[in-house]
C-alpha cells in the first residue's frame, strides 16, 4: 500500500468519525421530555414514510429528510408555522436527524438532534403505531 492510499484511508476514517460525532444527540432524557411537555418544542420524525409503519414517537410530526433536502412540500408549511419553536429531530439511528438539525440550524432554526427512535422509547417517551401512509403531515394528532 502506498502513502497516498494510506492517507486517503485515514482521511476517510476521520471524516466518518467527525460525521458520527456531529450526529450525536444534542438533547435527551428529561430535558427533551420537559421541553415537549411545556410546549416550547416540537418532535419531528425525519425517517422516510415506509419507516413510519413500524411506529413513531407520540406527538411527532412525520416529515422525511428527503423532503427537507428536496421540494419541501411538507417541510415548507411546517417551518413557516413553527419558526419560534425548538425542533427536536429523531430518526432510526440519530444520523439523519443530526444532519437535518445541522441543516436547519444553518437556516436559523433552533433545531436539535434527539437521536434515535429506540432511545426515545428507552427514555420513556410514549410510542404510537401508524399504518402505511405516504407523507402524512401528522399521523399523531395532539
Amino acid at each position: 500500500m502506498n502513502l497516498l492510499n494510506l492517507l486517503l484511508i485515514l482521511l476517510g476514517g476521520a471524516f466518518i468519525g467527525w460525521t458520527l460525532w456531529r450526529a450525536r444527540p444534542a438533547i435527551k432524557g428529561e430535558a427533551l421530555h420537559a421541553a415537549l411537555r411545556a410546549g416550547t418544542a416540537l418532535l419531528v420524525d425525519v425517517r422516510e414514510p415506509a419507516e413510519w409503519t413500524g411506529g413513531t414517537a407520540r406527538q411527532a410530526e412525520c416529515l422525511p429528510l428527503s423532503d427537507l433536502r428536496g421540494p419541501r412540500r411538507h417541510w415548507g408549511a411546517f417551518l413557516a408555522q413553527n419558526r419560534g419553536k425548538q425542533l427536536l429531530l429523531y430518526c432510526r439511528s440519530g444520523a439523519r436527524s443530526g444532519l437535518a438539525a445541522s441543516l436547519l440550524r444553518r437556516e436559523g432554526f433552533d433545531a436539535r438532534n434527539a437521536g434515535s427512535l429506540s432511545a426515545l422509547n428507552r427514555s420513556g417517551w410514549p410510542m404510537s403505531q401508524v399504518h402505511a401512509q405516504t407523507n402524512p403531515p401528522n399521523p399523531n394528532p395532539k
